[in-house]
């Protein structure tokens, strides 16, 4: 009965490490948040989202789009390799007065996400 049960464990414990096993993505902004904050209809500067690779294979970001046509996204082109740093670009076009507080949608093959979807979030105000 002993060895079965070490032999339990050592299979759950060789499941869980390999499970771990890729690419993981993890942003320098905890919250995944950038804060425009009050900005004028002129500016149209470009935001970035900074992350990593903190896995161990390479990381591809597949998609990377807002549902706003006034929000433009610009993804890595090439993919990501372990250790090293990339960004998501993302401009937002000031058309309109108000709050802004929108959502990008992320796509990769990291596998700390689920279905490897990340949301990244804008938020600010337009005078």
């Amino acid at each position: 009965m002993k060895n079965i049960n070490i032999f339990i464990a050592v299979v759950l414990f060789s499941t869980v490490g390999y499970c771990q096993n890729g690419p993981r993505i993890e942003f320098e902004d905890a919250d995944n948040t950038i804060d425009y904050g009050t900005t004028s209809k002129a500016d149209n500067k470009v935001r970035s989202f900074e992350f990593k690779n903190t896995g161990n294979a390479p990381l591809l970001i597949t998609r990377a789009e807002s549902t706003l046509s006034s929000i433009v996204v610009t993804k890595p082109a090439s993919a990501i390799m372990p250790g090293k740093k990339g960004k998501i670009n993302i401009k937002y076009n000031n058309l309109t007065e108000g709050p802004i507080r929108k959502t990008i949608t992320v796509e990769s093959n990291a596998v700390n996400y689920p279905d490897g979807r990340v949301a990244l979030r804008i938020k600010g105000e337009v005078l």
